[in-house]
């Protein structure tokens, strides 16, 4: 190989290497930082009735796992997208979506059982297997808390900030 062809090889070699970087910085520098936790929690107490009420809801309907404004995940039968009352009362739907964006969450969520621990997602970064997210739960069992992943902030009585 020429001496001028080893050069543009290194150079090409280089500048992938330098825009791989930058690509990289740029992403690490406009991904979405999350809210701070006295920020959350001054929404949770300033809309606790709203969250009290998503809370009793998700309790409630015990055949929802997820509720949002792309639509529900109901367990039996399955489905997942916008309702209808045929899957889930369309009323009921609106009536999350209302609360959700009252109290600016995202995502109800609701474990399996009667007695279901439930949480609403205030924020969420991220692609794919790779996302964290930051949720206000109610548990209904505080012992269990120990044995979730991630980051737990008792707020009162069985309600925690969440975090992945």
């Amino acid at each position: 190989m020429t001496e001028p062809a080893k050069k543009n090889i290194k150079l090409l070699g280089i500048t992938f290497l330098v825009c791989i970087v930058a690509l990289g910085g740029c992403v690490y520098l406009i991904a979405p930082r999350p809210p701070k936790e006295d920020k959350l929690i001054k929404n949770f107490n300033a809309h606790r009735a709203a969250f009290e009420q998503l809370r009793d809801m998700l309790q409630a309907d015990t055949n929802l796992s997820r509720v949002a404004s792309w639509g529900v995940e109901v367990r039996q039968p399955f489905f997942l997208g916008y309702p209808s009352d045929e899957n889930f009362p369309t009323n009921r739907f609106k009536q999350y979506l209302a609360l959700l964006e009252q109290v600016n969450g995202y995502v109800g969520v609701r474990s399996e059982g009667n007695h279901a621990d439930v949480g609403v997602v205030v924020w969420g970064w991220g692609f794919a297997g790779d996302t964290r997210h930051i949720w206000i739960s109610w548990v209904n069992e505080t012992n269990q808390i120990s044995t979730r992943g991630g980051y737990h902030k008792h707020i009162d009585q069985n309600w925690y900030l969440t975090g992945d």
